[in-house]
C-alpha cells in the first residue's frame, strides 16, 4: 500500500490542485487495498476459500466504518469523503455496488455492509482502523476542507481512480518493489518506497520529458502554418481548430500550434487520434521522426490500436536490441499491455482508444488520466461526427477540458453544426461568430476565428461531371489508363469494387484493387504497392488504375490524374478529391496525362426522381452505405454547382449538402427511416457514456470494451483463413501475429446465411482468440464453402 502511494506521489506532483487535496489523494491511494485486512481474503490465500465479498469492496466498507475518524483528520464534507473513498476502493477498474444505499440504515443487521464488516471479522476491523490511524500520520498536511459539497468531490473521483490505477499497476511490479523483511517504522519504510517510486516511474516511461524550442521543420510555413505558429493562446485549457482543404500541411501545422502548447504548459505530451488504424499507421510513420525535435529528450512513443504489434514499422522499433538513445519508442512496461498505451508521453493510434475513456467500460478512468497531460490532437474530425461517435467525442472534449487538457482538431470538411457542438462540449460555448468563420480558418476557444490565407495548392478548380452508367465508367478508365494516367474509381461497396476491377481487367486494363475484406497480410501487400504505383513518388505516367472504397479517402497519400467516384455525400466526395492532382509539386500540369482535374461521379439525376429505388439501380449495394436522403442533397447541390473551388467555396458546398432542404416525396419516408436511426444511435450513446456530473461510483461501470463499442455498426464475424495443409493464410507457423493476419471480418448477417464449415486450429491459441474468431479452410480453388470464396487478389467475395 505505501509502494502504490510513493509512486502516486510521483505521478501527483505535476496536478494542479491545491496541496492539502493532493496529499489527501496520496492517503486514500494508500489506503486502497485496506479490505485485504480481512479474514476472507486470509482465507482465500490459504485455504482457496472464494471470497463473498472481493477486498475492495470491503476497503470501501472499511473506509465507511472509519469515516468518523478520518473525517476529523481531513475536514470537507461526509458525502464528499464518500465520492472518494468509492474512487480509492474502485481501483479495479469499476466501482463497487455493494453499498448502495450510502447511509447508515444499511448498517443494519440485515444490510449489505454489516455483512462486509462480519466477512472480515471483528480483528481485521481494528487493525484496519489501526493502519488508517499509521497512514494519517504519514500525511499530517491533507486535507479535504475544501470539499465542503458532494458535488466538488465529483471530478475529483475521477481524477483519484485514474491516477490510483496507474500507480497501482507501477507499485505492484516486482521487479521494481522486490519483496523484504517487515518494517516497523511505517516513516521509514515510506522513505526508501519514494526512491524506488522515483526509479520505477522514470522506467515505466511515464515521465515526460521536457519540451523542446527546437525548429521542427525546415520548410517555409504555408499560411495556416504560420498561423498556428503566431496565434495567441489563451490562459489555461484551450481548444483549437484547424480547418484546410486537404494536401495543405494540416498536420505539420498542428504540430507546430502543439510544440507551442507544451511550451505554454498546456500539456505534458501528445495522444495523436485518427479514424482507422490504416490512417494511425500511416501517420506513425510521418510523425516518429519529428518527435525528437519536440522534447529535450527522447519521450516514449507507442502505436495504440488493437493490430499495432503487426506493424511493420512499430515492431522493428519494439524488437530492435538498439535502439538509439534519442529515438522516441516504448518502454517494456508500457508494451505489456494495451491500456498502459495512453500513458506514453506520445501515443499515436485510433480515436476509438481515446474514446473508450468517454464510455462506461472497465478502467476508463486510466485512459482518462493518461489522457489528461496530453493535448488532444484529433485528425479527420469530420470522420467522427455520425450521430453516436459524435456524442461520444463530445463526451471527450468535455472531460478532457474539465480534467486540465487541451485538444487540436482538424478537418477540411466538418459541418458547422458538428463544429459549433465540440466547441460547446469543450466549453467555450457555441459563440454565433462560429457559425461563419471563413474558410481556411483557425479558430481556438475564447477568440474569434482568424481567417487564413488558401494555401494556394495551385491545382485550381475542379469540373465536375456526372456518369450515368457503370459502362461509361469503364470506357473513361481504360481511355485513362491507356493515355498513361494514375486512375482511380472509388467505389461505396465492396462487392460493386470487385466487380469493377474484374470487368476492367477483362477489357485488358492493368487494375489494382483495395477494400476493407481483404487478409490483413494482403491488405497489407496490396496498400505497398499501391502506394508504389499510386503515391507521392510514382511513375509520371503509371497508365494503372486502382479500384478502391473509401479506404482511399484519407490513410494513404495518393495521387491520381483521374478519378471517378459513386455519388457520396459531399465531405466523402471532396476528401476523394484531395487524391486528385495532390503532389502539383512533383507533377506540374505540364506533366499530367491528362489536360485538366475533372472529378467524374457515378450518380443517378437528382432532377429526376421516380421512386426509393432513384440510387440503388445505378449504384447497387453502395446505395445503401450512406442515407438517401444526403445523397440526394449531395448531388443536387454538387451538379448544380458543376465544379469543386477550393479552398473558397468548399464551407458553402458542405453546409448546402448537410443542410435540411426538402427532398423529393419520394425520398421522404427514407429520410424519416435515416432520422429515426439517428435518434436512436444518440439515444444509445447516451446511455453508453459515462456520467461525468454524477462522479466515479454513480457513473462509471465496469463492463468489458465489447459492451460499451466505440462506433456503431453492422454486427461483424472475424474469419481466420487456413490454407488447405492447415497452415495460416499468412504462411509460417502459427501465432497471435500470424492468425492476426490471416483475418477478415465480414457481416454477420451475410455468412449467417451461409453453410460455413469452420475448422479448428492445428495448434493450442489463447482462448480470448479462439472463442471471438471462426477459423475457415480456403480451398484450392478459392472456395470456402458455396456462395463464400476468397482469394489473394480479390479478397472475400460473396459469390
Amino acid at each position: 500500500m505505501l509502494d502504490v502511494a510513493a509512486v502516486c506521489e510521483r505521478l501527483a506532483e505535476p496536478l494542479r490542485i491545491a496541496e492539502g487535496v493532493k496529499k489527501a489523494l496520496v492517503l486514500l491511494s494508500a489506503l486502497h487495498d485496506l479490505g485485504k485486512i480481512s479474514d476472507s481474503f486470509r482465507a482465500m490465500l490459504r485455504d482457496r476459500r472464494p471470497q463473498a465479498f472481493r477486498h475492495w469492496e470491503i476497503t470501501e466498507a472499511f473506509l465507511f466504518y472509519h469515516d468518523g475518524r478520518i473525517g476529523e483528520a481531513l475536514g470537507g464534507s461526509e458525502g464528499a469523503r464518500r465520492e472518494l473513498y468509492a474512487a480509492a476502493a474502485g481501483h479495479h477498474g469499476r466501482p463497487s455496488q455493494r453499498i448502495l444505499s450510502m447511509n447508515r440504515s444499511n448498517t443494519g443487521p440485515g444490510g449489505e455492509w454489516k455483512r462486509m464488516i462480519d466477512a472480515a471479522g471483528e480483528e481485521a476491523l481494528e487493525a484496519a482502523g489501526a493502519a488508517i490511524e499509521i497512514f494519517l500520520g504519514l500525511w499530517p498536511d491533507a486535507s479535504l476542507v475544501d470539499l465542503d459539497a458532494t458535488a466538488k468531490a465529483r471530478p475529483l473521483s475521477w481524477r483519484l481512480n485514474g491516477l490510483l490505477t496507474a500507480a497501482d499497476w507501477i507499485g505492484s511490479n516486482a521487479l521494481w518493489f522486490p519483496s523484504c523483511p517487515p518494517c516497523a517504522d511505517a516513516q521509514a519504510y515510506l522513505d526508501s518506497a519514494r526512491e524506488r517510486a522515483r526509479r520505477a516511474v522514470a522506467a515505466s516511461g511515464v515521465a515526460t520529458p521536457s519540451p523542446s524550442r527546437t525548429r521542427l521543420f525546415d520548410f517555409s510555413f504555408r499560411p495556416m502554418q504560420a498561423a498556428c505558429a503566431e496565434a495567441e493562446l489563451p490562459s489555461g485549457p484551450m481548444l483549437a481548430f484547424i480547418e484546410d482543404e486537404t494536401g495543405s500541411g494540416k498536420t505539420e501545422a498542428a504540430m507546430v500550434l502543439a510544440q507551442r502548447m507544451l511550451l505554454a504548459g498546456k500539456g505534458r505530451g501528445l495522444y495523436v487520434a485518427l479514424p482507422t488504424m490504416a490512417t494511425a499507421d500511416s501517420m506513425f510513420r510521418r510523425l516518429r521522426p519529428i518527435l525528437p525535435r519536440m522534447f529535450a529528450s527522447a519521450p516514449t512513443l507507442t502505436l495504440a490500436h488493437g493490430r499495432a504489434g503487426l506493424t511493420k514499422e512499430y515492431r522493428d522499433l519494439v524488437l530492435s536490441p538498439e535502439r538509439m538513445q534519442d529515438e522516441a519508442g516504448p518502454t517494456e512496461w508500457l508494451r505489456d499491455s494495451r491500456r498502459r498505451a495512453l500513458l506514453a508521453n506520445v501515443g499515436i493510434g485510433t480515436i476509438d482508444q481515446a474514446l473508450l475513456a468517454a464510455v462506461r467500460a472497465r478502467h476508463a478512468t486510466l485512459r482518462q488520466y493518461g489522457l489528461s497531460n496530453k493535448i488532444l490532437i484529433v485528425d479527420e474530425v469530420h470522420e467522427m461526427g455520425d450521430p453516436y461517435m459524435g456524442v461520444l467525442l463530445e463526451t471527450l472534449l468535455r472531460l478532457h477540458a474539465a480534467l486540465g487538457g487541451s485538444a487540436i482538431l482538424m478537418s477540411a470538411t466538418v459541418p458547422r453544426d458538428l463544429r459549433s457542438r465540440l466547441f460547446a462540449a469543450f466549453g467555450g460555448g457555441a459563440r454565433p461568430d462560429l457559425d461563419e468563420p471563413g474558410y481556411p480558418a483557425l479558430t481556438v476557444s475564447g477568440a474569434a476565428p482568424r481567417p487564413v490565407a488558401p494555401a494556394g495548392l495551385a491545382r485550381g478548380a475542379l469540373k465536375v461531371e456526372r456518369l450515368d452508367a457503370p459502362e461509361r465508367a469503364l470506357g473513361l478508365l481504360e481511355s485513362a489508363a491507356r493515355e498513361g494516367a494514375a486512375a482511380v474509381w472509388v467505389r461505396n461497396a465492396v462487392d460493386e469494387a470487385i466487380e469493377a476491377v474484374k470487368a476492367l481487367r477483362e477489357r485488358g486494363v492493368p487494375a489494382d484493387l483495395l477494400h476493407a475484406r481483404f487478409a490483413l497480410c494482403d491488405r497489407k501487400r496490396h496498400e505497398a504497392a499501391i502506394l508504389s504505383a499510386f503515391g507521392k513518388d510514382r511513375a509520371a505516367r503509371p497508365g494503372r488504375v486502382l479500384v478502391a472504397t473509401q479506404v482511399v479517402e484519407s490513410s494513404l497519400d495518393l495521387d491520381f490524374d483521374v478519378m471517378i467516384s459513386d455519388l457520396a455525400p459531399m465531405a466523402a466526395l471532396i476528401q476523394r478529391a484531395g487524391r486528385l492532382w495532390r503532389h502539383m509539386d512533383r507533377r506540374p500540369a505540364a506533366a499530367r496525362a491528362v489536360a485538366r482535374p475533372a472529378l467524374h461521379v457515378l450518380s443517378p439525376d437528382p432532377v429526376h426522381v421516380e421512386g426509393p429505388g432513384w440510387a440503388r439501380d445505378l449504384l447497387g449495394g453502395g446505395a445503401h452505405v450512406y442515407d438517401l436522403a444526403t445523397l440526394w442533397r449531395s448531388a443536387s447541390v454538387l451538379f448544380r454547382a458543376g465544379e469543386i473551388r477550393a479552398p473558397e467555396a468548399l464551407r458553402a458546398l458542405i453546409e448546402a449538402a448537410h443542410g435540411d432542404a426538402p427532398v423529393p416525396a419520394s425520398l421522404e419516408r427514407a429520410e424519416l427511416r435515416a432520422e429515426g436511426r439517428s435518434g436512436a444511435a444518440k439515444a444509445h450513446a447516451f446511455q453508453n457514456r459515462i456520467e461525468w456530473d454524477k462522479g466515479y461510483r454513480a457513473g462509471a461501470s465496469g463492463a468489458g470494451d465489447a459492451d460499451y463499442p466505440t462506433r456503431l455498426g453492422q454486427p461483424q464475424r472475424i474469419l481466420v483463413l487456413m490454407r488447405p495443409d492447415g497452415a495460416p493464410w499468412s504462411g509460417g507457423a502459427w501465432s497471435v501475429d500470424s492468425c492476426q493476419l490471416s483475418e477478415v471480418s465480414a457481416s454477420e448477417a451475410r455468412l449467417s446465411k451461409l453453410a460455413l464449415p469452420e475448422s479448428a486450429p492445428p495448434v493450442a491459441l489463447p482462448d480470448w482468440l479462439v472463442g471471438t474468431r471462426s477459423f475457415v479452410t480456403v480451398a484450392e480453388n478459392g472456395e470456402i464453402c458455396e456462395g463464400l470464396g476468397y482469394e489473394e487478389d480479390a479478397g472475400l467475395m460473396f459469390t
